[in-house]
């Protein structure tokens, strides 16, 4: 895995040092993951935020899976190095009910211009706690969807559905394998972590009629639904997917997609706006969106939102939620359009986002489909059985990290024929039946 790089903004003094002991009262310290949307907050913090309110940001920018450990380390531990850092659905309702973080919806509510109530509602109760609370503002939303290339279907005489099945992909992506010189029919997650592989991947168990475990918490992951689904997956892949599929994870896909490597993606929603960028993807223009594919379920697009989250640790709570509240506005979302461009717009958390002129004249192709799918999802019921938490692509337990990413690391080693899929789900089941039995 690569070293961990620290990025800082034009306006940040030195990197590193803790959020508490800064002996600038008007700087704070963020992490963040290093996905489109948060390097172009980097690019625009010193001459708005910073200029406007006189509070520097020293950012440190980190690929997904060195972030989820950097920034679980850091609030578990109460290390307190960070005032401010980006987490997701799956980590805020388990460490706002271990008072790792400040309660943040009080700050929204109470700023009129920041309009509490035109965040869309799935992605307010994916980022609140036990107690109703909103514990995250959201910086994006997302679903999935399957994107693909448009001019390429129409030369090779193709046709996607609006609601394709997974076996209707994996059909297409055979017979756009080669459709032009080294393309590939799809690219899917291969990089092991349960935020990377695990997420699309458990997307397609869900749809397959499989779960992690049943309501009553048996372990299900050696079932032959969950061994129906991952064969299928690590199969696609195999046969039709993009080189070094153990190697790529959501950034990896995206370069691919965007490089017209690949005919097919699917991802997240929040991908679409890179790929309209005409200025960093050659495929602007040319790309349709369908909806997450199916087999046994209606829909099977995943549910989340990267937010910004204030550790309990930092003692600079009121510099913290003013850079909160900015970088989830419809300021900032306004700064993004008329600076960087439309399509850029960190979407999928507000719905005047999606009555914008401005936004909606760049979105028609993805916008309309991307909150739909966000709107469509059920995180209580994602697939054909009760499920003992919520959450469509995770299970909302904190063993799940680990159980996620070690059988992720497994079933990645199968795609390089290291192991099988059986060997991979049997190790998978065990690990699982350990974790089960904490809450039978």
């Amino acid at each position: 895995m690569a070293a961990a790089v620290m990025v800082t903004t034009a306006c940040a003094g030195a990197g590193g040092g803790g959020g508490g002991g800064d002996s600038d009262a008007q700087s704070i310290n963020v992490l963040m993951v290093n996905n489109p949307q948060m390097q172009d907050i980097q690019k625009l913090t010193a001459d708005s935020f910073t200029k406007d309110t006189g509070i520097k940001v020293n950012y440190t920018i980190l690929p997904e899976n060195e972030l989820r450990d950097k920034v679980t380390q850091d609030i578990a531990t109460q290390a307190g190095q960070y005032d401010v850092a980006t987490i997701g659905m799956y980590e805020v309702p388990i460490w706002a009910k271990n008072s790792w973080l400040h309660e943040v919806g009080s700050y929204a509510q109470a700023d009129s211009k920041f309009d509490y109530n035109d965040l869309i509602k799935p992605i307010v109760t994916g980022l609140s706690g036990e107690d109703g609370k909103l514990y995250a503002l959201p910086f994006y939303g997302e679903s999935s969807f399957l994107m693909y290339r448009k001019d390429i279907f129409k030369k090779e005489g193709l046709t996607m559905p609006d609601n394709p099945t997974w076996d209707q992909v994996a059909s297409l992506a055979a017979k756009l394998d080669g459709a032009q010189p080294g393309m590939k029919g799809i690219c899917l997650r291969g990089l092991p972590g349960w935020g990377e592989m695990g997420a699309p991947l458990t997307t397609v168990v869900n749809t397959f009629g499989g779960t992690w475990f049943t309501k009553d918490w048996q372990a299900q992951v050696n079932s032959q639904p969950f061994v129906d689904a991952t064969n299928f997956y690590v199969n696609l892949v195999r046969k039709h997917g993009e080189p070094g599929a153990a190697q790529a994870g959501f950034t990896e896909c995206l370069n691919a997609m965007s490089q017209s490597k690949v005919a097919m993606w699917y991802d997240a929603t929040s991908a679409a706006g890179s790929l309209e960028d005409p200025s960093a993807s050659k495929v602007s223009g040319k790309v349709g969106y369908a909806l997450a594919p199916v087999k046994e379920t209606k829909s099977s697009g995943w549910l989340w939102a990267w937010a910004w989250a204030m550790p309990k640790t930092t003692k600079k709570a009121d510099a913290a939620s003013k850079f909160m509240l900015w970088a989830s506005s419809k300021d900032y979302e306004n700064l993004v359009g008329s600076k960087l461009g439309w399509s850029r717009v960190p979407a999928g958390k507000r719905e005047s986002t999606y009555s914008n002129p401005d936004y909606t004249k760049v979105a028609s192709a993805f916008g309309p489909l991307t909150l739909q799918s966000i709107e469509g999802t059920d995180p209580a019921n994602p697939g054909v059985q009760p499920r003992p938490t919520t959450g469509v692509q995770f299970v909302a337990i904190p063993e799940f990290q680990d159980l996620g990413t070690t059988v992720t690391q497994d079933l990645s080693a199968a795609l390089t024929g290291k192991k099988s899929v059986k060997e991979a789900l049997d190790a998978g089941q065990a690990a699982a039946e350990k974790v089960a039995a904490k809450y039978k």
